[in-house]
């Protein structure tokens, strides 16, 4: 038996842990005394293309959609995500540099797994970032390091990024908007990260890919803009998923891009469905590949979360708490006034769950996902405003 497997598999998440204990917790006390913010599990409906795009196809190709597509995914999906980067962003990406795939975590672990060459390579994210990273890239072959924050805006520490860059580093991950803070990297964020990632290209002879991680990509507010990293960078590959714009988490379906301008594309992207083959990755739901292209470019109701992220914000600031002001994702970061154990142990027993920032990678915070029901979040305000009171006798 595996013993690191059994390790992962004995212990859940601390997010996976809380979600379940909210769960159970909501049994003894009811619901309406439980305020889970644990888990950023979408809770407004997917667009109506949805559901109507799954009517439609079971009524006309009830058989076609339940059958195998190719193990890189259906050929006029692929087409239709080409030609909807090319409009939306102004970059040509072909079909065939776009592997579909089950979900943006398997989209990261067969990335993971294609440029690992030996148990000596290396990838860099930066804190604070989500935890399963470190899972899916030592799952992969190789090991993370993590860049901590030079301040608390938790932009892109790239001054620290020069120095941790190693001959063998292979990669550099993002994650923007960010989970769990709800920041949005800059484009002079972004050119800067991209011109130190050429010159360590340069210096070690070698590319060093730049994973950018978007689940959350339309998940933005106040008209704020999410560069498109391709079109800054080119040794990029993109891990998408539809999970939290059209609210599909469950149905795990996402893809991986490889950018044509990218040193050996094509070499990658055969490396991509070499790693999706071994790991038994290939062939993602084909009816839902088909839902996704048919109503691509459309999203889940975004302003119930931007009304939910301005309540919960304008409300724990006005107890006194200093909160990072998201402005994207569906995550508040919310400093401790406390020593942060203690923080979260007041909160559960008032019924707050919420995810210590230690498991992020970074001390002193926790996050808030506020991706909820709007009436959990009124629920809940006297429970804070509690909360507060007890951290400050």
């Amino acid at each position: 038996m595996n013993k690191k497997m059994y390790e992962l598999g004995s212990k859940r998440s601390v997010i996976r842990d809380l979600f379940e204990y909210g769960r159970n917790l909501a049994k003894e006390v009811g619901e309406d005394k439980v305020y889970d913010f644990s888990l950023g599990n979408p809770s407004i409906p997917a667009p109506d293309c949805v559901n109507d795009g799954i009517r439609a196809l079971i009524e006309n190709d009830a058989t076609v959609i339940h059958g195998y597509t190719s193990a890189t995914g259906d050929n006029g999906v692929r087409a239709k995500i080409s030609a909807y980067i090319k409009k939306t962003f102004g970059f040509e990406l072909p079909s065939a540099l776009i592997y579909m795939t089950t979900g943006a975590a398997a989209a990261l672990s067969i990335t993971f797994k294609a440029l690992v060459d030996d148990d000596h390579d290396e990838f860099i994210t930066f804190a604070p970032f989500f935890p399963e990273y470190k899972v899916f890239v030592e799952a992969g072959g190789g090991k993370l390091k993590v860049i901590k924050p030079k301040d608390e805006n938790f932009g892109i520490n790239v001054d620290d990024l020069s120095t941790a860059i190693t001959p063998r580093t292979v990669g550099v991950i993002i994650n923007s908007p960010n989970n769990p803070s709800g920041n949005v990297y800059s484009k002079e964020e972004i050119i800067a990260l991209s011109e130190t990632l050429e010159k360590k290209s340069k210096e070690y002879a070698h590319p060093i890919y730049l994973i950018s991680d978007e689940p959350y990509r339309e998940v933005v507010y106040d008209k704020i803009e999410v560069p498109y990293v391709p079109n800054y960078y080119s040794n990029t590959i993109v891990c998408y998923s539809w999970s939290k714009s059209m609210s599909l988490a469950g149905e795990r379906i996402g893809y991986i891009a490889v950018s044509p301008k990218a040193t050996d594309a094509g070499d990658v992207f055969f490396a991509i469905c070499g790693a999706g083959r071994a790991l038994g990755y290939v062939c993602a739901s084909s009816l839902f590949q088909r839902v996704v292209a048919n109503g691509i470019g459309q999203t889940s109701d975004i302003d119930i979360y931007k009304a939910n992220r301005d309540k919960l914000y304008n409300n724990l600031t006005r107890l006194g708490l200093t909160c990072l002001y998201p402005k994207g994702a569906f995550y508040l970061f919310v400093k401790c006034p406390i020593e942060s154990k203690d923080f979260c142990e007041k909160a559960k027993k008032l019924g707050i769950l919420f995810v210590p920032s230690e498991s992020f990678g970074v001390d002193g915070w926790v996050r808030i996902a506020y991706c909820v029901a709007p009436d959990m979040i009124d629920r809940s305000l006297p429970a804070f405003e509690k909360l507060v009171k007890e951290c400050k006798e």
